[in-house]
């Protein structure tokens, strides 16, 4: 499996503070082992059901220096939720989004991209069964996908309180969003970033600064 240059934004972004993280559709790993990196103090639990993928996130926990701290589940996020586990501080997730695309002949690939497995109804319920009261969602989605996520996160009782717009550079449209979501409604604040400057190629100083501690070589 790719790692996506927007996913590693998302992990490097997002609020992992507090003691307990979840990594909803961990894929190889990438957010819960960002996660571990950045916050020394935090158990991180990350949650897969494609069985390829959890094998993969699995060696990757295995060789890294978290093992102590990041645990890989093979299963729906929905039958975790009720095993009647600890609440969660944070909870990451870059659900799958698609709802009426065509399909791969790759099962997996269906899996990472169409939200058949879990929906966005049942992704919210899901986060108010496992996050404390004071605890953060952060979401990462196409802008239109957000949208309809944020309307359904609405109604289940989590309210936006920060939004990124992310461009490839710009003068490109925001092809990404990452939006933190918490109990209660209140004033949202807006921000934005460029992946690249405007010659395409070469990494905005934010990115870069961002972005830093996780690669050997930028």
């Amino acid at each position: 499996m790719k790692v996506c240059t927007d996913a590693c934004l998302f992990g490097a972004y997002s609020d992992v503070s507090g003691e307990r993280i979840l990594d909803v559709g961990t894929g190889t790993g990438l957010l819960a082992l960002m996660a571990a990196q950045r916050n020394p103090a935090a158990q991180v639990d990350a949650v897969e059901v494609d069985e390829a993928a959890f094998g993969q996130a699995t060696e990757n926990v295995a060789a890294s220096p978290f093992t102590d701290r990041v645990r890989i589940w093979h299963g729906r996020i929905q039958a975790f939720s009720r095993t009647g586990r600890e609440a969660f501080d944070r909870i990451l997730t870059n659900p799958p989004f698609y709802t009426a695309h065509l399909r791969s002949p790759d099962a997996a690939v269906n899996r990472a991209l169409h939200n058949d497995e879990l929906p966005f109804e049942e992704l919210t319920e899901t986060v108010v069964r496992l996050l404390k009261r004071n605890g953060q969602l952060w979401v990462m989605l196409p802008p239109f996908e957000m949208e309809r996520l944020v309307q359904i996160a609405q109604t289940a009782g989590l309210h936006p309180f920060r939004q990124l717009s992310v461009r490839h550079h710009a003068q490109k449209p925001v092809f990404r969003a990452i939006w933190g979501f918490s109990f209660g409604p209140g004033a949202v604040e807006s921000d934005e970033i460029c992946l690249y400057e405007t010659d395409g190629k070469t990494h905005t100083d934010r990115f870069r600064t961002l972005l830093a501690p996780f690669y050997l070589i930028f």
